[in-house]
């Protein structure tokens, strides 16, 4: 087995579940020591026993400042830097037009757009120059989907990151980009209608991507691991679409 991150230090949020469960387990099993966060300690301590050796658990909420300080000072003090940054925690639920409310908007920004804005912020000491920042988008930034205004255009303005930061960090030559799933096999999209619609709601979205199935999370940890490894040394400011063709038609 190839060790593409032999020696890397990692960081990813929104680590216990889904994509970012994934590829915790991809980077830990490429060599790399990998810090995960999540908000409940009972799934973060799942999480670390299914990614196994090299995998250390921080309890925080990325939308909190104040826990962003102390998941950055608890890898200081364990590891001393980062080398991979993968923002990835984020969310989001569906309510149309008219029926949007503050709470909604609050809650998915608070996560999607100020979380990821100060993890990366806040973890700029720790990243040595040449790192490499990956940003959860999705395929929603660049297409309407009805009922999801709020959450997609969440994930444009994280898209928007990746552009402007790559800008920002030229002269440390960390490199920014972002990765847009489209519908991925994933707890998030199934808990985004009661159980009982879970399986139409899967069956409705593999019927649109060109490839005719959902993606798997695995997959996308895989383009995680291309974007993290020295293999995109040259990749800088990209959207890598992993969508088995969704956001291409």
């Amino acid at each position: 087995m190839s060790n593409r991150l032999e020696g890397k230090i990692a960081l990813i949020t929104g680590g216990t579940t889904g994509i970012g469960l994934a590829s915790a387990q991809e980077f830990a099993a490429q060599g790399a020591t990998v810090f995960i966060t999540g908000r409940r300690h009972a799934e973060l301590d799942k999480a670390v026993a299914a990614i196994g050796p090299g995998a250390i658990g921080i309890q925080g909420d990325v939308s909190k400042l104040a826990d962003l300080d102390r998941i950055v000072a608890q890898i200081s003090v364990q590891a001393g830097h980062l080398d991979i940054l993968f923002a990835n925690a984020g969310g989001g639920d569906m309510l149309p037009l008219g029926a949007i409310t503050e709470e909604q908007y609050e809650r998915i920004f608070s996560t999607n757009v100020k979380g990821t804005l100060f993890t990366v912020q806040k973890a700029l000491p720790l990243l040595r120059d040449g790192s490499s920042i990956l940003l959860t988008s999705s395929t929603t930034s660049v297409q309407g989907t009805e009922n999801f205004s709020v959450y997609s255009a969440s994930k444009a303005a994280v898209r928007n990151f990746a552009r402007s930061w790559l800008l920002d960090l030229k002269p440390r030559r960390i490199r920014v980009n972002a990765i847009s799933p489209g519908p991925v096999r994933t707890p998030g999209l199934g808990d985004l209608v009661p159980a009982e619609h879970k399986q139409a709601l899967f069956d409705q979205l593999a019927a649109v991507v060109p490839i005719g199935r959902l993606g798997e999370a695995s997959e996308i940890a895989k383009a995680a691991l291309f974007l993290a490894s020295d293999d995109s040394s040259f990749v800088n400011g990209i959207e890598l679409f992993v969508d088995g063709g969704t956001a291409q038609i």
